[in-house]
């Protein structure tokens, strides 16, 4: 007796599918998180103001340039600023699946049907750019420096010791962004995935131990991303609330 074939319907498409859960769900908080932070640091970057108060400094300014005396309309300390850890973020490869599935829908989640099914190009022509997420990521480190650098200036003001509650926050964002940078892929391979055999390269046996340790902050990127992504904001959040007065920063010596 011959095998009975059995056709399925072709879903092409767009949302057509034959998942039975809330595959959209996911894709649905994603685009309402990310555009949410999206119009935020937009406003704040806009704003021109409540960067900084006593010690503390906004992670969406630092470094600090100052460009009143500039004279260019529309140009702030965060505008100077916020290109570079911004492609950083646009450029990752967690971030491209995370935006193109919620923003771009190609498609919005596996076995889904795409919004536009065929178009997708990858990195090949508009977004080609995209390419040089290695290149963003050393700016992302030395980023990293400045920003662990205001946490040490957090902890004196006016040539006294000083710890507030802004000193955990930005301690904080310290932390999580360190952990989103050191568990990417480029940062990984920076480490040691370029090595054909750690026992004939330079400082071979540590660089292995180090590449161990990012790889094993590699599974968590993800959430990584999003930890540090809310920490951004919350830090410049709670800065931009104590410098405008809106709350009072609490000081435990």
């Amino acid at each position: 007796m011959a095998n009975k074939v059995v056709h399925l319907p072709v879903l092409n498409g767009f949302g057509q599918t034959l998942r039975k859960d809330n595959w959209w769900a996911g894709p649905l908080v994603t685009f309402i998180v990310l555009a949410s932070f999206v119009i935020y640091a937009t406003f704040r970057a806009f704003e021109g103001r409540f960067y900084a108060i006593g010690p503390y400094l906004s992670p969406l300014a630092s470094p600090y340039f100052e460009t009143k005396d500039l004279g260019i309309p529309f140009v702030t300390p965060a505008i100077l600023i916020l290109p570079f850890p911004g492609l950083f973020r646009f450029t990752c490869y967690y971030y491209r699946k995370a935006y193109y599935r919620s923003f771009a829908m190609t498609p919005p989640a596996c076995a889904v049907g795409a919004a536009r099914p065929g178009a997708y190009n990858g990195e090949r022509k508009l977004l080609i750019f995209q390419n040089l997420h290695r290149f963003a990521m050393y700016f992302a480190l030395l980023f990293l420096v400045f920003l662990w650098h205001d946490f040490i200036k957090s902890l004196s003001f006016e040539g006294h010791a000083h710890f507030g509650l802004g000193c955990l926050v930005i301690f904080a964002n310290c932390t999580f962004l360190s952990l989103y940078t050191m568990s990417c892929h480029s940062f990984r391979h920076l480490i040691g995935g370029n090595v054909n055999s750690y026992s004939e390269a330079p400082l071979g046996m540590l660089r292995h131990k180090i590449w161990n340790l990012v790889s094993k902050l590699n599974t968590g990127h993800m959430s990584f991303a999003w930890v540090s992504l809310f920490g951004v904001a919350l830090c410049d959040f709670y800065i931009r609330s104590v410098a405008s007065g809106a709350i009072t920063d609490i000081k435990f010596f």
